[in-house]
Order: C-alpha cells, then sequence, then structure tokens
C-alpha cells in the first residue's frame, strides 16, 4: 500500500475544478458498511473500559448506539456522541440504582462548544496546555479507539452499487469525501480498496465540520443547484443545506437499494436539473422517518 497522503484545508480550497457540479461524499455508513462494527466493536466497547462502567455495560451500549446509529444524532463528530451517550444515562432509573458514577465531561462540552476542528490534534494540545486529567481521559478514550479500529476493522468491502456510481460521479463532476471520521482512518479504508482515485480529497475531521469542508470546496464556486451531498445521517443534510446544495440520501438499514436508485436514476436528475423539488423531498421524507429523536426507554 501506497503511503498515505495527507490532506489540508488548502486542497478543500484550491480544488481542481474539471467539472460544473460537485459531489460530497461521506465514508462510514455511506461508502462502507462500517459504523456498526466500528461502533460495537471498537467505540462503545472503549466507553465501558476506559471509565470503568462494566457494571450497567447494557445501558452504556444502548446510550451509545441510539446517538451513534439509531437515531438524528447518527454520524456525528465522535466528541459530542460520547457526551450525548453519557448524558442520555443520567437520569435512567437503572443506573441512578446502580450507584455507578458516571463522568461528568465539563471540560468536554467547553471543548466541543469551543469552535476548533474537533480531532485528536486540537484534544492533544488543549490537554497539554491545560494539564485538565479529564481531557486527558478523553484523549486516550480517543487515541484507543483509533487503535483498535486500526487493527480490527479491515476486509470491509464497499456497499454494492457503490463502485459503479463513483465512476459516473467521476465522469461528471468534482467529488471528495467529507466525514468526521479520523483522515487517517479514511485514507486506509479507500486505499485498501481502490477507490482513491474517484475523488481529490479525503477531507477528515481534522478539516473541520462537514459543513465547513462544503464550504471550502464548493460555495461559491459551483451553482447551488449543482452541488449535491450523498450521506447517511442528518449531519450531512444540514452540512449541504448550508450551502444550499442538493442531499442524496443513503438509508440505513437500505443502502444497498440507495446506492442503486443513486446509480439508475438519481445522479441523472441530478445532472439534468430535475433533482430538486418534489423528488428530493420524497427521498427526505422516507430517510428522516428512520432516525427518531426520542430513545425508545424514554418513549411512554
Amino acid at each position: 500500500m501506497s503511503r498515505a497522503p495527507a490532506f489540508h484545508k488548502d486542497d478543500l480550497v484550491n480544488l481542481k475544478r474539471a467539472h460544473d457540479a460537485f459531489v460530497g461524499i461521506d465514508s462510514d455508513g455511506c461508502v462502507f458498511p462500517t459504523m456498526e462494527i466500528k461502533q460495537k466493536q471498537c467505540f462503545h466497547k472503549l466507553i465501558v473500559s476506559n471509565w470503568r462502567l462494566e457494571k450497567i455495560e447494557k445501558y452504556v451500549r444502548e446510550a451509545a448506539e441510539f446517538a451513534n446509529l439509531y437515531s438524528r444524532y447518527r454520524g456525528r463528530n465522535r466528541f459530542p456522541c460520547l457526551f450525548l451517550s453519557i448524558d442520555l444515562l443520567r437520569d435512567r432509573p437503572e443506573v441512578l440504582a446502580s450507584g455507578v458514577k458516571l463522568p461528568v465531561f465539563t471540560s468536554l462540552q467547553k471543548f466541543i462548544d469551543s469552535g476548533v476542528p474537533l480531532g485528536n490534534p486540537e484534544l492533544e494540545k488543549l490537554a497539554r496546555e491545560t494539564g485538565d486529567r479529564e481531557l486527558a481521559s478523553i484523549l486516550k478514550w480517543s487515541k484507543d479507539v483509533n487503535a483498535e479500529i486500526a487493527r480490527t476493522v479491515k476486509n470491509v468491502p464497499p456497499f454494492k452499487w457503490v463502485r459503479e456510481s463513483l465512476d459516473k460521479i467521476r465522469a461528471r463532476a468534482d467529488a471528495i469525501c467529507v466525514s468526521q471520521t479520523p483522515t487517517e482512518a479514511l485514507v486506509r479504508e479507500w486505499q485498501e480498496h481502490g477507490l482513491m482515485d474517484y475523488v481529490q480529497v479525503i477531507a477528515g475531521q481534522e478539516l473541520g465540520t462537514k459543513h465547513e469542508h462544503l464550504q471550502l470546496a464548493a460555495q461559491g464556486h459551483y451553482p447551488a443547484d449543482r452541488i449535491l451531498m450523498i450521506g447517511d445521517a442528518p449531519g450531512d443534510l444540514s452540512a449541504v443545506q448550508g450551502v444550499n446544495g442538493h442531499f442524496f440520501p443513503i438509508n440505513p438499514g437500505h443502502e444497498e437499494a440507495s446506492w442503486e436508485r443513486f446509480h439508475r436514476e438519481a445522479f441523472k436528475k441530478f445532472l439534468n436539473g430535475t433533482y430538486g423539488g418534489a423528488y428530493e423531498k420524497v427521498l427526505i421524507a422516507e430517510f428522516n422517518q428512520l432516525l427518531p429523536d426520542t430513545p425508545p426507554w424514554m418513549k411512554k
């Protein structure tokens, strides 16, 4: 495997524009069926072990799965999702009865609200400058997650119809990967499956939010109706709405059918100017129905 390239914000700003259309493409859960294995085998078990929550593991996993996989919060950056996963436990009767002390995460909230790119480099810098033990514990967890993913998440090819769709995109649009996964992991996965040539830039969490990726690479460089984001999470939808572009959903649990629809009809509609309006609204309504905002244990 070739050496992993490094990407910077300048790569987004100076994107080579060979077409009049732009497509941003999410990765985990969208191109690759990796969200379940990463979350359940790496993220969640390390929340339990790093904060000694073994006694309430069942409830930690339920909260983390809701926050990261089965709700409108799906696909958000790992740090807000960590905060939410613990926050969902605070008033749960079973957790209160257990006597287990949950981490407070005051410093994490400040980090999330600070406006810096929510990745390990900024967290490590802040932890070093402040000597904050809470931030140090979160940095350890995040690094442990990356190491566990690198060790265990391999040989997970893209969804069916992805490669055929990427072939169509490359011929008619400029494309980048838009993600909140660390860039190193994204590059490793895209290289492993021979997909690097389909996108000009792999934009991970170190380059800012998904909205910022789209702002830098697409806004003002392409007509708004020639900007499309392909994603599997509400954050992808809001990111592209922030630049007045279009959204194509990869529906959780129906990924292959979504990619087939994109390949057979949706991309053609995007190119010929008939994607927006009624067609897109139906797709987004379908997508929104799949992701609730209230955990099942909170429903009456």
